[in-house]
């Protein structure tokens, strides 16, 4: 009796702390995206044309994205050798860290180049970092929950992609209020600085959280994997692939809807800074409330049929979405941004468990992590800049529909090829091994 209360405790405890960590680490990832189109064009890159100040701030925010598989492979490795808990404290350090020293860096106008150098290596750290943070929290919040959850105990950690959205847009919104004029000037650093005391808060919840049960099982049957990035590799490279092609939906268009569509909009609308910070806030408020809500609607209709429904909603909705945007008449931008939370919310409510079953327990943070970060470079980390090129070469808002039409047809084909792995055996994966070994073998004879 008193070992089943200490299980509840531990598994509430680890959804606190897995999703508590979740959300300091997204406000960290979202502050920058925000800065990138609001704060970083006119103080790191003021000396260029404005679309070209745009293209590089763009291009700043890209490169966490490219660090990102570098974060996956890492941490992928620690947490499937050393356990889930221990690799999640290390990249909550990194992304803190990172953040606040964001918010001490000197502008161009007083360092010149250096103040870019300096940005785009913190922002590599921060992509090193959240490469390894995700699968792990999702990990050990879904591995300490019962079989009949995993969708929604795999969701609720995802939720704090939409709360650490909020908790950013609130706090850049709230400090562009108070610094007023002056907020170009210092009000801006206020944000990352504060990443200071979240840091903090963090390792504290995390550091009480224990292994999980699926990671400790390993360890007891002497299972645990000397290099489970190349074993999942050499054993479930579909997986790795399927798994890659089936996020592109989700996370190319939340680029779009979130972080390219604030400049757009600023640029070319009537409609200023904070309006477009108080749009995003209500988006991150209706995140919060439908990631976990989907999670459990997966667990009760089925994980890769609801995430279906998400990819294919996401391509009904490209062309009415970018239409609605293009009225340039802010309720209507207001209202397609919340509207286009839906499709992505629903498959951010499916994926991660998705995802955690497609591979088997002693490798399932090398094949998350390198499932989902691999393709983050060219989903979401690029999404900004290929909107920003298509607009500029094109001249039209409506290329940027095809774009978001083409990565749900991408991740349709992947979903569906997608197997789910996760009750596959130890003994199951020595026999694959060996098969993979000799027909290696005659290949090479």
């Amino acid at each position: 009796m008193g070992n089943e209360l200490s299980n509840k405790k531990m598994k509430r405890r680890a959804l606190v702390g897995s999703t508590f960590g979740a959300v300091i680490e997204w406000y960290d990832f979202f502050l920058y995206a925000t800065a990138s189109a609001l704060i970083f064009p006119k103080l790191f890159f003021p000396d260029s044309d404005p679309f070209i100040a745009t293209l590089l701030s763009f291009a700043t925010f890209a490169t966490g994205f490219l660090a990102r598989p570098i974060g996956a492979v890492i941490f992928g490795h620690y947490g499937d050798r050393i356990g889930r808990k221990n690799a999640l404290v290390i990249t909550l350090w990194m992304m803190g860290l990172s953040s606040f020293l964001m918010g001490l860096l000197p502008t161009f106008a007083t360092i010149g180049i250096w103040a870019p150098i300096l940005l785009v290596i913190l922002r590599l750290i921060q992509g090193i970092g959240v490469g390894g943070e995700w699968a792990g929290s999702i990990l050990l919040s879904m591995e300490w929950g019962s079989e009949k959850k995993k969708g929604f105990m795999a969701s609720v950690p995802n939720a704090g992609v939409g709360a650490g959205m909020l908790l950013s847009s609130a706090v850049v919104g709230l400090c562009l209020y108070i610094s007023n004029d002056s907020f170009y000037t210092w009000g801006w650093r206020i944000p990352f600085l504060a990443s200071l005391l979240l840091l903090a808060a963090g390792v504290i919840i995390r550091n009480k959280i224990l292994e999980t049960p699926s990671f400790r099982q390993v360890k007891e049957v002497n299972q645990v994997s000397k290099m489970p990035v190349l074993e999942v590799l050499k054993l479930y490279p579909k997986q790795v692939l399927y798994t890659g092609l089936a996020k592109f939906s989700e996370h190319a268009p939340f680029a779009i809807f979130t972080t390219f569509m604030i400049n757009y909009s600023i640029n070319n609308f009537d409609v200023s800074s904070e309006y477009m910070v108080n749009v995003n806030i209500l988006a991150s408020v209706l995140m919060c409330i439908n990631i976990p809500l989907f999670g459990y609607l997966s667990d009760k209709v089925g994980i890769k049929r609801l995430y279906i429904v998400g990819v294919i909603a996401t391509l009904l909705f490209a062309f009415p979405y970018i239409g609605l945007m293009n009225t340039g008449v802010p309720g209507i931008i207001l209202l397609a941004t919340l509207l286009s939370m839906f499709p992505h919310n629903i498959q951010a409510g499916a994926q991660p468990a998705l995802v955690a079953q497609a591979f088997p327990a002693r490798l399932r943070y090398s094949g998350a992590s390198l499932g989902t970060q691999i393709p983050a470079v060219f989903a979401g980390g690029i999404a900004p800049m290929v909107c920003t090129y298509l607009i500029q070469t094109t001249g039209s808002i409506y290329s940027i529909g095809f774009y978001i039409a083409f990565t749900s047809v991408v991740s349709l084909v992947g979903t569906i090829l997608l197997k789910n792995l996760s009750n596959v055996s130890v003994d199951s994966e020595i026999c694959k091994q060996k098969m993979v070994l000799k027909s290696t073998e005659k290949a090479n004879a």
